[in-house]
């Protein structure tokens, strides 16, 4: 079916079932920031394949709001569907709840399927248009009703990750959950984020493309563990450890009716932001509910020695695989034919060459001239072009290793360029290193740290549309909260910084139909010096690969900055160039010379 066929066999459910208005956002059940195929309802319905957008559809119109990293790659694929795109944060635009608000009137009625939308956001929308008359309906999956050969749910092996890697078994960091139980005075923990059941546990799995998380539920009491999932996808020496520490396993849907039977003097703790709707409703009312963030939430970001150590071999590796690959490209473009697809296919052959690489830690971007302007542009076959010699290739992206997980871009010239790009891309560059390179009183927040990297850019009355940095998981998810680096304060994202937290630094500047430059590191959060005003905290590079020197312009950095960049240059040069032929390590030599 087409997407109008698809829109037209939904509406006629939601005139079956009374529904006058269907939400469908991009999630699965657990929240996840990517979800596997069987949950792509929206991009089924709608055809926008980006990864964040929520979709409304009405009989007389339909709408599909995406933030500014989708603008351009929403409004294309949108074309003749007669979907309206809706561009959240822009002036004058409307958000969901908004156009809820106005849109629906007495005695209609607002349907979602109550596993997709957190109990956070249900109670939102509940009390919001309760005030207009309007009714709920939370039991259909319409959009997966009319789903032609819906994918199956994922059931990937479940591997056990190794202290070795992990830094902390299993039963320690469950030790440490129970005691924060205790302090907050609570009798269950419901947790059901794929990356903090993954973490604490220490097992991996592959339920969702590029994230090792294993498709589950869990419930901690004071004596038992209780962890909802296909056993399908255990083998028996898995089980069995985790039965060794306390972890009994039961299966994946029937965490909807163990809920039913928390007794009313027990206290559930629970995120209501991360924790879906229908669970939640099925918890008896008068049972209890502290709705707080997960228990293993900072633990989870706060990386121990072990990891942060590994996670420093895991970027040599990587650096050494993304060196090879830009030495690759500056060597080849225009001698052979190299396209977006294939030069990611280059990449992945160079990750794939390195000790224990296990896979990327999301689809590559590779995006070449005007298609790096499109903020997560990701090549298909029909938009493929090829690689010329001259102007930008930016190249975002990153893998899984046992020793952690990388994320990386890099903005690589390919030939000539113009003043003004090499004006951008200098620009760029001196926010990457001046954030990097912060001293701050610890306490402090990405919030206070974000104007470092925006700087360059807003003297020249620029800017970009997207968060200048994100937590890391530890062979996890790539995106990882609580901590980040943003202008604008949001709920949950004013975590302060604290030692052991990864976190990008990525700065960038996009022109429609030009170009786009983006220069991202990973760095670890460290102590610093203390002194009589407190502990300060600094920012260590674990990135280990090159800026492209033939797009920066010296003069328009100030000395400390070509400084930062010398020093860097000089690390990367010691502690990649080992790893590289001779003729390779000639290149390293000069693109990491000192300016």
């Amino acid at each position: 079916m087409t997407v109008k066929e698809r829109i037209t066999a939904l509406r006629a459910r939601m005139k079956e079932t009374g529904i006058d208005a269907y939400l469908i956002p991009t999630d699965d059940f657990h929240g996840s920031e990517y979800v596997g195929e069987y949950f792509k309802c929206r991009k089924y319905i709608t055809g926008f394949t980006g990864s964040a957008g929520t979709a409304v559809i009405m009989q007389d119109m339909a709408g599909l709001w995406t933030d500014g990293r989708y603008f351009i790659q929403a409004a294309d694929q949108l074309e003749g569907t007669g979907i309206t795109l809706f561009k959240m944060g822009e002036p004058e635009v409307p958000t969901v709840h908004e156009f809820l608000k106005k849109n629906l009137t007495q005695g209609m009625c607002l349907g979602f399927d109550g596993r997709t939308v957190s109990a956070k956001e249900a109670s939102e929308l509940e009390k919001m248009l309760d005030e207009n008359g309007v009714s709920l309906s939370v039991d259909h999956d319409l959009a997966g009703d009319i789903w032609e050969n819906r994918p199956a749910l994922s059931c990937e092996p479940v591997t056990e990750l190794d202290i070795k890697w992990a830094g902390e078994s299993r039963a320690d960091k469950c030790a440490k959950i129970r005691k924060a139980m205790e302090k907050k005075g609570a009798d269950l923990f419901v947790l059901t984020s794929l990356d903090d059941i993954a973490w604490l546990l220490n097992i991996r799995g592959g339920d969702i493309h590029c994230c090792p998380v294993v498709l589950s539920y869990l419930v901690m009491t004071k004596t038992e563990i209780r962890l909802f999932a296909n056993e399908k996808a255990f083998q028996t020496d898995v089980l069995e450890a985790l039965e060794k520490d306390g972890v009994t396993l039961f299966p994946y849907d029937s965490i909807y009716e163990y809920v039913k039977t928390f007794k009313k003097d027990k206290k559930v703790l629970l995120c209501k932001k991360k924790v879906n709707s229908r669970l939640v409703s099925n918890i008896p009312a008068d049972t209890r509910i502290l709705d707080e963030e997960n228990l293993t939430l900072l633990p989870k970001a706060t990386k121990n020695p072990v990891e942060v150590e590994n996670e420093r071999i895991a970027h040599i590796r990587d650096g050494v695989a993304v060196t090879k690959f830009i030495y690759w490209l500056k060597k080849n473009v225009g001698r052979i034919p190299i396209t977006e697809l294939s030069a990611a296919e280059k990449l992945y052959e160079f990750r794939s060459e390195q000790e224990d690489f296990i896979d990327n830690s999301f689809d590559p971007i590779i995006a070449y001239g005007k298609h790096a302007a499109i903020v997560h542009y990701f090549a298909t076959p029909e938009t493929d072009i090829p690689l010329e010699p001259s102007g930008f290739l930016l190249a975002d992206t990153g893998g899984h290793y046992k020793e952690g997980t990388t994320d990386i871009t890099r903005t690589v010239v390919m030939g000539p360029t113009t003043e003004e790009e090499k004006k951008y891309f200098t620009a760029v560059l001196r926010g990457t290193l001046n954030l990097g390179a912060a001293r701050f009183l610890h306490g402090c927040t990405g919030v206070n740290l974000d104007i470092l990297a925006r700087q360059p850019l807003w003297e020249m009355g620029e800017d970009f549309k997207h968060g200048t940095g994100h937590g890391v998981g530890y062979l996890l998810n790539v995106h990882e909260g609580p901590n980040s680096f943003r202008w604008k304060i949001v709920p949950g994202g004013n975590a302060v910084l604290e030692e052991g937290m990864i976190t990008s630094d990525e700065p960038g500047y996009y022109r429609e139909d030009g170009f786009g430059i983006r220069h991202e590191n990973l760095m670890v959060c460290k102590k610093a010096e203390k002194t009589e005003y407190g502990q300060f905290m600094c920012f260590e590079f674990l990135t280990m690969v090159p800026f492209d020197l033939d797009g920066v312009v010296p003069e328009l950095m100030s000395v400390r900055e070509r400084n930062l960049l010398n020093d860097y240059h000089t690390q990367v040069y010691e502690k990649i160039s080992p790893y590289l032929n001779e003729e390779e390590k000639e290149w390293l030599k000069d693109a990491t010379r000192a300016i």
